[in-house]
């Protein structure tokens, strides 16, 4: 078994100002400009959750800049 396997730790699933997620353990003080979603779980949960929100990966300003353009 990986160390990741047996970390039973509980994840929060952030995201920033430009709407790119992250995972962090839970009870800890985020960073600057990101903030919890409300999905919690183990680390496999919430990235298992990220894979299915995150469908797109370009940062929303990338996002709206093109969209601007076109």
């Amino acid at each position: 078994m990986s160390e990741i396997d047996e970390d039973n730790r509980t994840y929060s699933v952030v995201v920033n100002e430009e709407e790119q997620y992250s995972i962090w353990l839970a009870g800890r003080s985020l960073p600057a400009g990101w903030h919890e979603v409300g999905h919690a779980g183990s680390r496999t949960e919430c990235l298992d959750h990220i894979a299915e929100v995150w469908t797109d990966m370009r940062p929303k300003s990338l996002r709206q800049a093109m969209d601007a353009r076109g």
